[in-house]
């Protein structure tokens, strides 16, 4: 087990590199079914390597036994392999829902999957701000090339937006690690959580500066009021298996503010202590706002589930903004929740417009849903879920929120945001999921000539919405593990190390 953290990242590269060669390069079948197995044993290995965190605790692995600051670390805590196994989760039951078809549609949908896997895990396990730079960088390539998998004039307007502002956002990563490393002289988030609160006056100034363009960035990637506006064109202008898989993006960069800010900037960093925690606060705030006017206003369904991924980013990065271990654990809870709530929502939307003609995911008058029950259950099911309602597992995250917020007395702005918020989001969900299978032109069910739905398609929905019930029936096991992976990062344990050889 010595070398374990490292294999979340090596086997979803090789599994890319697998999937491009005969015969799997040239056979569909092959390629389909190669990818569900590496797929599926990605999971198990996560799985693995998080039971294996569990038992022992927090793990470091030097990579060529070159020690840090120096040598490349991967750090692999509670909350870092949960958010593995969660990638690993999503990723699969993409890759099922994919060989209906859309993967058809272009010839390197699964080597691409497996390399934002890839990008996504090191960007969770690496121990410092270069490497999280590198990983960055290759799930944005692989997204970019996703973006673009059987894309029309649509897809690539809203590719270009995308591209260009990543682009833009990692020439300010790269700006804020040359300071932060002419300042501190590491980049490892270990030692430069060591280093900084023994900054003089001179040094601290430069390195606010660094520490604001890593926020930038990081706010850029979790879709943070202003800079959310690239996510609900993005996302609804993509295939929805692509746009599905993209759920766990943004969480990408929820997951670097927790990690950074609450080791480097943490409220006993002297002078930088709790830096930023008031701009995320109300940026946060304000982007529950707009995030549920987006839904109000949506046309589509899929601009209406992007939106709804804006206002959980925004609820995301307003517990982690308090710093608190109470809000973090909520916001683990919820993260786990949200991902995969609108992953399944993409996907039921993508159901119902195939079944709707050339009135498609509109939310206005059209032919009916032919298998308005199968497609229904699970959209409605979703949609209790992701507002927030009894007795699915947005109600539990809703709860623990409203508790956390309030223990640390900043319920009095946070509560009648957050609540309106939920109402007006029922309010939009309902209205449309009522257009869309209620309100129909004709009513001759029998006549309409269209495919039925594939069951592997059937499959992937029922299972991602499936997980919202898990999560009530064992919310005991669920908060508890929670609370234990927030300690983790508040209380910074002992940290066992491994020496590596790769």
């Amino acid at each position: 087990m010595q070398h374990i953290v490292v294999f979340p990242i090596l086997f979803p590269l090789f599994s890319a590199l697998l999937l491009l060669l005969p015969p799997c390069g040239k056979s569909v079948k092959a390629r389909r079914f190669a990818s569900v197995g590496l797929a599926a044993i990605s999971l198990i290995i996560n799985i693995c390597l998080l039971s294996h965190v569990l038992d022992i605790g927090t793990l470091t692995y030097a990579i060529g036994n070159w020690q840090a600051p120096f040598g490349i670390v991967l750090h692999a805590d509670l909350l870092a392999v949960t958010l593995t196994c969660l990638a690993s989760f999503l990723s699969l039951c993409c890759i099922v829902y994919s060989c209906a078809g859309d993967d058809a549609k272009g010839s390197f949908f699964h080597p691409l999957v497996h390399f934002l896997l890839m990008g996504v895990c090191g960007a969770f396990l690496t121990g410092d701000l270069f490497n999280l730079f590198v990983f960055f960088e290759v799930l944005l390539i692989a997204s970019y090339s996703l973006l673009m998998h059987a894309a029309d004039k649509h897809n690539t307007r809203g590719a270009l937006h995308y591209v260009i502002l990543n682009l833009v956002g990692s020439a300010i990563f790269l700006i804020a690690l040359g300071t932060m490393y002419g300042v501190l002289g590491s980049l490892n988030i270990q030692d430069v959580a060591a280093r900084i609160s023994q900054l003089t006056n001179d040094d601290v100034s430069l390195a606010k500066i660094g520490g604001s363009l890593l926020l930038i960035v990081f706010a850029l990637k979790a879709a943070l009021l202003p800079l959310h506006m690239w996510l609900p064109n993005t996302y609804s202008n993509a295939m929805p298996v692509v746009a599905a898989l993209f759920a766990i993006m943004t969480k990408v960069g929820v997951y670097s503010i927790i990690r950074v800010y609450n080791s480097i900037f943490s409220p006993g960093s002297g002078p930088l202590g709790a830096m930023g925690q008031d701009v995320l606060w109300f940026a946060a705030l304000a982007t529950i706002v707009v995030g549920t006017i987006g839904v109000l206003a949506s046309k589509d369904l899929r601009k209406l589930v992007a939106n709804l991924i804006v206002v959980s980013a925004g609820t995301l990065i307003a517990l982690v903004s308090l710093q608190q271990m109470q809000a973090t654990a909520a916001a683990i809870y919820y993260l786990i929740h949200s991902t995969l709530v609108c992953a399944a929502l993409f996907l039921c939307v993508d159901l119902i417009a195939s079944q709707r003609g050339k009135v498609a995911d509109r939310i206005t008058t059209g032919r009916p849903v032919k298998q308005g029950l199968l497609i229904g259950v699970v959209f409605f099911a979703a949609a209790l879920a992701v507002i927030g309602m009894p007795p699915l597992s947005g109600f539990v995250g809703k709860i623990w929120i409203l508790k956390a917020t309030y223990q640390q007395g900043d319920y009095a702005l946070f509560w009648p945001i957050y609540l309106v918020a939920s109402l007006l989001i029922l309010v939009g969900v309902t209205r449309a999921g009522s257009i869309v299978f209620w309100q129909n032109t004709s009513k001759d069910i029998d006549k309409i000539d269209v495919k039925p739905i594939h069951k592997f398609k059937v499959w992937a929905v029922y299972i991602l919405a499936g997980v919202s019930p898990f999560m009530v029936i064992f919310a005991k096991p669920i908060t508890d593990f929670c609370l234990q992976a927030a300690m983790q990062i508040h209380q910074n344990p002992a940290v066992t190390q491994l020496t590596g050889g790769l």
